[in-house]
């Protein structure tokens, strides 16, 4: 129903937008709260039993997340009479609320429910889940001050770390995303310290290369590695720049996705901490791995040239291919 829809998309946006505007800790809760209520019908809408399987696993690590974070808040509060999110000073709950909004992104080690979830959901909800869920959490994550750099350098090293070797095995497209998602996440936490303004150009980077990824394998219909190799025949012209798109994720240099891991490199190395880079760098070697695999099952596996399969391509809606289109670009030529 159009107006369930609607009330449900309208939800979705007033939960990010609530926690954007507080400065209240019970505030910022109820925002995310909202957020997660709006999202879990539209996960299971279709009523198959993978998809309500993976709307129960992501309500109950969400409602675990949320109730680390009311309990931290309170505890912040309690200690030391203040409910502002900027004025934290106690390493305790500031360590818990790290923590519990690294269980609501899916940072490793919290991150193993993501794979799951995103492997139950239709790719239109799959991108939600992938993009715009991650707001809200992040605006918390960057409002939060004097927390310990120690933690958020483990979450977001363990994240690139586990999201390159995590991809390399699967056969699904949807958990291979997932698992770029972690390693994309663990990126930008990784240099959250250090400079604010990177982290939201990496996750804005990473939302427009999203974007475009989802839409392809939308329009492709294609959810497994094996189906890949017909794309020839569905979509010729977006086949041949779909690698780009794959390779721009992966962060190869004269593509967009390259831009905010050099940024971040080189901040990195400016703060002394040159190991790190090298261990962040390396890791995105593995991620790229699994990308090129993509690219290679996509272009250079001919399928049979049947005329039948030819004809989807010629009447692809126009509500799919423009914005399509603009990600597509972005993705490919914006560095």
């Amino acid at each position: 129903n159009p107006y369930i829809l609607a009330t449900l998309l309208f939800g979705l946006g007033l939960g990010t937008t609530i926690t954007f505007a507080s400065s209240h800790w019970l505030l910022a809760w109820m925002g995310l709260e909202i957020n997660t209520l709006a999202i879990i019908p539209l996960m299971a809408q279709h009523h198959h039993p993978r998809a309500v399987e993976a709307t129960t696993k992501y309500f109950l690590t969400q409602a675990t997340a949320a109730a680390m974070l009311l309990f931290a808040s309170t505890t912040n509060a309690w200690l030391t009479g203040q409910w502002d999110i900027q004025q934290m000073s106690h390493p305790f709950p500031l360590t818990l609320i790290t923590l519990a909004l690294a269980l609501k992104i899916g940072l490793a080690p919290m991150h193993t429910w993501l794979p799951e979830v995103l492997q139950g959901l239709d790719l239109t909800t799959g991108l939600v889940l992938s993009t715009w869920q991650k707001l809200a959490p992040f605006a918390l994550l960057l409002q939060i001050q004097n927390v310990n750099p120690t933690i958020l350098v483990t979450l977001g090293l363990a994240s690139t770390l586990v999201g390159g070797w995590g991809g390399l095995n699967q056969t699904q497209l949807r958990k291979v995303l997932a698992y770029s998602s972690i390693a994309h996440l663990g990126w930008m936490i990784l240099i959250l310290q250090y400079s604010p303004s990177l982290t939201l150009l990496a996750l804005l980077t990473y939302f427009v290369m999203t974007f475009s990824t989802f839409l392809v394998f939308k329009l492709n219909k294609s959810t497994s590695i094996n189906t890949l190799a017909i794309s020839w025949t569905k979509a010729p012209i977006l086949t041949s720049l779909t690698p780009l798109v794959l390779l721009s994720l992966g962060g190869l240099p004269p593509l967009t996705g390259f831009m905010p891991k050099w940024l971040i490199l080189q901040e990195l190395a400016k703060q002394d901490l040159a190991p790190l880079a090298t261990l962040a760098a390396l890791s995105a070697l593995l991620s790229l791995y699994f990308y090129l695999r993509i690219s290679y099952a996509m272009t250079l596996t001919m399928s049979p040239n049947n005329l039948t399969g030819v004809t989807p391509w010629r009447f692809s809606s126009p509500q799919l291919t423009l914005p399509l289109a603009i990600a597509t670009t972005a993705t490919i030529s914006l560095l």
